[in-house]
């Protein structure tokens, strides 16, 4: 371990904020640090915001060092106010233990267990935060922060103005605590963050000074931001998920594939493990032909691959490829309903007549049989990516990819999907 770790997160624009940055890399070069990050189950997955601290656990990981993955269950019953505009909604205690567990499972993927040297801990706030007494709690943690310290912190001043609850007000203490109780089990001394969690990080190293005399380090990440000025993590208004349940390979790798030039070098440094030297080829390459979007494609392999695996990146680029081209019999039905989950979907009934005039009408891919008709002779409907001219054609058994779809097309890009 050397300070050209530290210098590497620096250049690849991971380090926002440091405390004692010196001290910091001291401790770092001595010693196997352990060091944490929080992850607040919100929902059953985890989504694309978190995967830069996932992956800054990993990197530590492989430097050496101890990453504690810590699930949120009971800071997670009461929700973060940084940098919101207002309260969470409060979930029940099963609904969050539920959560949690997803969590547990998606983490494990990323960051490694089982490791001989430097195992990685997975712990859950729950089991502490979940026994402490309000008394207790109140004379041993809360006589340590004046109000004022408090309230001095920028996540909660923005949120002064409109409101915030007592519930939300405390959460710094229990993060902090949260950081007192990893010290004491596992004598952990870094917390890491996104740039919004510097009130609370800040908060638990006080905590540490006050009660252990020890000092604690915190480190954050910068908040991720996309040149177009859009939040970044959502596509068409909705999260992308970790969960391939939630948000499919495919759906995923076009998240990627469709990033803006001007932060695909970036996000290379952000979210790959390619080197910086790898990186600088890919950016000179990419710059002398932006055409080519050799930067995009190398980012969503990576990230792809990372995320999901080969096989699923493999299957993304055959659906991607097939799309392109019109190929869509190439298909299989897996990746069709990866490939069209979204589409307006027509489930064909046995009673429903299968020729393709009467089947676009009833299932109002068409607004008349006239404009059916019109669309068909015009060749501006497709059957499978192949161009349907016949208005007394029928929709065969061998017309069913996998037995279950078919696609039709009108138009260039308008597609709509038949499920039998």
């Amino acid at each position: 371990m050397s300070s050209d770790f530290f210098e590497e997160l620096k250049s690849r624009g991971l380090v926002h904020q440091a405390t004692d940055e010196n001290a910091l890399i001291k401790q770092l070069n001595e010693e196997s640090v352990k060091l944490y990050i929080g992850f607040d189950p919100t929902a059953d997955s985890l989504h694309i915001g978190h995967l830069l601290p996932i992956l800054m656990l990993r990197r530590f990981q492989q430097r050496g060092h101890v990453p504690i993955a810590l699930v949120g269950g009971g800071t997670g019953m009461i929700g973060d106010p940084s940098f919101k505009d207002q309260e969470r909604q409060l979930n029940t205690l099963n609904t969050v233990q539920e959560w949690s567990l997803s969590i547990k499972n998606q983490l494990s993927r990323f960051i490694d267990f089982e490791d001989q040297t430097n195992p990685a801990i997975l712990a859950n706030n729950y089991d502490w935060l979940g026994e402490l007494k309000l008394i207790d709690f109140l004379r041993d943690v809360g006589k340590n922060f004046t109000i004022n310290y408090m309230m001095s912190k920028e996540s909660v001043k923005r949120r002064i103005e409109t409101g915030i609850s007592y519930t939300e007000f405390a959460y710094q203490l229990l993060q902090a605590y949260d950081f007192l109780n990893l010290y004491d089990e596992h004598g952990c001394l870094l917390q890491l963050g996104g740039s919004d969690q510097w009130g609370n990080i800040t908060s638990g190293i006080e905590l540490l000074r006050r009660e252990r005399e020890v000092q604690g380090f915190g480190l954050t990440m910068p908040l991720i931001t996309k040149a177009d000025g859009t939040k970044f993590g959502k596509t068409e208004g909705n999260a992308v998920w970790l969960d391939a349940e939630k948000t499919t390979p495919y759906e995923f790798y076009q998240f990627w594939i469709n990033t803006d030039d001007r932060d695909a070098v970036k996000f290379l440094k952000y979210f790959t493990f390619l080197s910086l030297e790898e990186i600088a080829a890919i950016e000179k390459e990419f710059v002398a032909a932006p055409e080519t979007r050799v930067a995009q494609k190398a980012l969503a392999k990576e990230v792809t691959t990372l995320v999901h695996g080969e096989e699923a990146y493999n299957q993304a680029v055959h659906i991607s490829e097939s799309l392109f081209s019109g190929d869509i019999k190439g298909l299989s039905a897996e990746e069709i309903a990866q490939g069209f989950k979204g589409v307006p979907t027509y489930q064909v009934s046995s009673e429903d007549d299968l020729s393709i005039v009467e089947l676009l009408t009833t299932s109002k891919i068409e607004a008349s049989k006239r404009q059916a008709r019109e669309d068909v002779q015009n060749g501006a409907i497709y059957v499978n990516g192949e161009r349907q001219q016949d208005l007394n054609y029928v929709i065969k058994d061998e017309d069913r990819i996998g037995g279950k779809y078919v696609v039709i097309r009108r138009g260039k890009k308008k597609y709509f999907l038949l499920t039998f």
